[in-house]
């Protein structure tokens, strides 16, 4: 059983104290619970428990023992003890919030578990990972520690390489990986010293020791634009071609208009039809068409690249779209879901060409009031292909080709907005950024996206389809079985958070009713805060606050557009998504039985995490050229907005050119600052000085990293 009892010097055995042993028992207990694969001696239960005195030494192998007896510890080995405890840990993804500590989410539970970096047992971000509860923190919040790790996210990381004569460092770009990666210097593949690499982990992680890996590509110097970008790639794991046999397979698809294809669908060659996209734009998935009806209402239809009809279920093609699920738009490229012959060839209703297509056309008056709908598949000819300036001209002037077309559609789509904004749609406007780059991507300007009617009119007639395409199929099972589908949907809010927010809106002299219509409440700070040096501020972190949009088989609503069904019908050739309601759709159309949720739901969880994933990367991109457009103006002076607070520092956003930067709290001499996370502001301690949301200060560079992505600020004092 347990160790031998040595007998007391004077013959007698020493007395135990009931009480003490109790919680000398207790103790022990929660030390082995807490981590239910350790395996501890006496000696080391001593230490981790802090067992001095002397009372407490002569009862520790009384306690052991009578664990043991009570089936509560056992012996592991020689001289080892262990918990005989089931596990009952929580399975989650590990969420690596900064290098002391994590997160471990699990959509399940209530609240994500807090794990301290040292109890992760070298868990890495997006680890599947079981924790086990020790105790709670402030608010009721669960902390634990990982007791095992289920699966590896990932076996590839990349980062800046550092040598020295006999070994190297990969030092990761991800800010959620702590750990530099030891490379033996046979193992670095002839790459150099600041070299952007990629390493596969080979041992992972154990105590003292960093992980170790071999380098398997190298992408060239640090701080040149392609090596830069492809580490983005990497850090990301987004592809950096299509294989051979996948663009082999696009260029064999027959561009099949025939005469017997064009009888199986609705014929809108003959109806005014034009494009309107992005000037560099090469894959034009969308195109408005209007005409007049004799009953003095309009026809206005909204024809979608007909994707399905030539990338067909358990094809090569159709495999690799899933798996990228969209497309991802980096600044300097584009990272395509479909081929290029697929994408800017075939799918793309360029314009004078006849092109298959799936449309949603409606019988509307000039008020927006829909009539009719009809959904199916029709034939089109673009007749213009409009960049977003060339058909804002048009809209403005009433000049040039269809302007009397645009004019009109812009009249009715102004009328819809207004609509959705009455029955309470949101109408955040964020502030988008785009580069202007030189031959070898080297940002030469920033410059903010405006949004003119032409952008508002384009995006008001797709959420139309959408609207109309999901109501469609939803009141298909009104009177008999639900059919399911793939669904935009956008949760409520959570109260918590609005009340957060009103609180920092607040702090600016705005108010929110909370009593009242949430939506209406804040359309209406929208309209308050317009040109106001807070605006772009309160319209981050009014987002912020809303919950996530999703793909979903469940029939719930989208809280943001005020509508009670949605969907993504309108952009195949870059979302998947947009694929399976193409298919369900005209299953459905086709009168076929209701389809499984157990199928589509998956695929739509599948389709939500790649989304996040280009989102990252994405943002990830403009924020390397946001710091390599910043690394030659260190010492330059620039008005900005407090955007974020932290413990560590302050974010601002520069207003000339909305660049962000951070101003290290370790880096304000004047004083000793102290971060209040209930009003989110940085405090002086003895200066009473206050940085908070929102402010208007003048800052000055003072550096940049751009393995980092970082811009380094300081205020400038008057």
């Amino acid at each position: 059983m347990g160790r031998k009892r040595k007998s007391d010097p004077r013959g007698k055995k020493p007395k135990k104290t009931t009480s003490n042993l109790s919680e000398l028992k207790r103790a022990i207990s929660n030390l082995l619970d807490a981590d239910l694969s350790a395996t501890l001696t006496q000696r080391q239960i001593k230490k981790r428990l802090g067992i001095h005195s002397r009372t407490a030494l002569r009862d520790l192998p009384y306690a052991l023992d009578e664990l043991q007896q009570a089936d509560k510890i056992k012996m592991v080995g020689k001289g080892n003890y262990a918990s005989t405890s089931e596990s009952k840990g929580i399975v989650g993804t590990v969420d690596f919030v900064s290098s002391r500590f994590a997160f471990i989410v699990n959509p399940e539970t209530e609240q994500d578990v807090f794990v301290k970096a040292q109890d992760l047992k070298f868990a890495l971000d997006g680890d599947t990972v079981e924790v086990v509860i020790t105790s709670t923190g402030k608010g009721g919040r669960p902390e634990g520690k990982v007791q095992r790790i289920v699966q590896r996210a990932r076996t590839r990381f990349v980062g800046r390489l550092e040598v020295s004569e006999n070994f190297a460092f990969m030092v990761p770009d991800s800010k959620k990986m702590h750990q530099d990666i030891f490379v033996p210097i046979e193992s670095a593949g002839g790459a150099k010293n600041n070299d952007k690499v990629i390493v596969e982990i080979t041992e992972w992680p154990s105590f003292q020791k960093n992980p170790k890996g071999k380098i398997v590509d190298v992408l060239g110097a640090a701080g040149e634009n392609d090596a830069e970008i492809h580490s983005i790639m990497a850090e990301f794991d987004l592809p950096f071609k299509f294989d051979p046999h996948l663009i082999n397979a696009a260029e064999k698809i027959p561009d099949d208009l025939t005469d017997a294809e064009y009888k199986k669908r609705r014929d809108m060659r003959k109806v005014t039809t034009f494009t309107i996209d992005p000037e560099d734009a090469k894959d034009f998935d969308d195109a408005l068409s209007i005409r007049d009806l004799d009953n003095g209402r309009l026809e206005i239809g909204i024809h979608i690249a007909d994707v399905t009809h030539y990338v067909r279920p358990g094809t090569p093609i159709e495999e690799e779209g899933y798996s990228r699920a969209t497309s991802v738009y980096l600044v300097d490229r584009t990272i395509p879901m479909l081929p290029e012959r697929l994408s800017n060839e075939l799918c793309s209703l360029r314009p004078h060409e006849d092109k298959l297509s799936f449309s949603a056309i409606f019988e509307m008056d000039e008020s927006g009031k829909v009539y009719k709908e009809w959904f199916g598949r029709t034939v089109i000819h673009s007749d213009r292909r409009f960049a977003y300036e060339d058909a804002q001209e048009g809209i403005e002037t009433g000049k040039g080709d269809y302007a009397k077309e645009l004019q009109t559609l812009n009249a009715i789509a102004k009328k819809m907005r207004a609509k959705r904004y009455q029955e309470g749609a949101i109408n955040f406007e964020t502030t988008e950024v785009k580069f202007r780059l030189d031959e070898k991507g080297k940002p030469l300007e920033v410059i903010p996206k405006v949004r003119k009617d032409a952008h508002k009119m384009i995006e008001e007639f797709m959420l139309l389809a959408n609207k109309k395409v999901a109501t469609f199929i939803f009141n298909k099972g009104k009177n008999g079985p639900s059919h399911p589908f793939v669904y935009r949907t956008h949760d409520d809010p959570d109260p918590e958070k609005i009340a957060s927010f009103a609180l920092f809106a607040g702090k600016f002299g705005h108010k929110l009713n909370l009593k009242a219509s949430i939506a209406h409440e804040l359309n209406r700070l929208m309209e308050e805060i317009v040109g106001k040096p807070e605006e772009n501020v309160l319209q981050q972190l009014g987002i912020r606050s809303m919950a996530k949009a999703k793909y979903t088989t469940a029939e719930k609503g989208h809280f943001g557009l005020s509508f009670d069904h949605y969907t993504h019908f309108t952009s195949p050739i870059r979302r998947y998504p947009d694929m399976m309601v193409h298919r369900l759709l005209q299953h459905y159309l086709n009168n076929g039985a209701p389809v499984s949720k157990e199928e589509y739901e998956p695929k739509c969880l599948h389709s939500s995490e790649m989304e996040k994933r280009a989102s990252d990367a994405e943002r990830a991109s403009i924020k390397y050229k946001q710091a390599e457009f910043m690394s030659d103006k260190v010492g330059e002076v620039f008005e900005g907005i407090i955007s974020g607070v932290t413990e560590w520092g302050i974010f601002v956003e520069l207003v000339e050119n909305k660049c962000e930067g951070m101003v290290r709290v370790s880096q304000m001499m004047d004083d000793f600052y102290e971060f209040d996370d209930r009003n989110m502001a940085m405090v002086g301690r003895h200066n009473k000085v206050t940085y908070g949301l929102g402010e208007s200060v003048t800052v000055r560079v003072t550096g940049t990293n751009l393995n980092k992505r970082t811009v380094d600020l300081e205020f400038k004092k008057d």
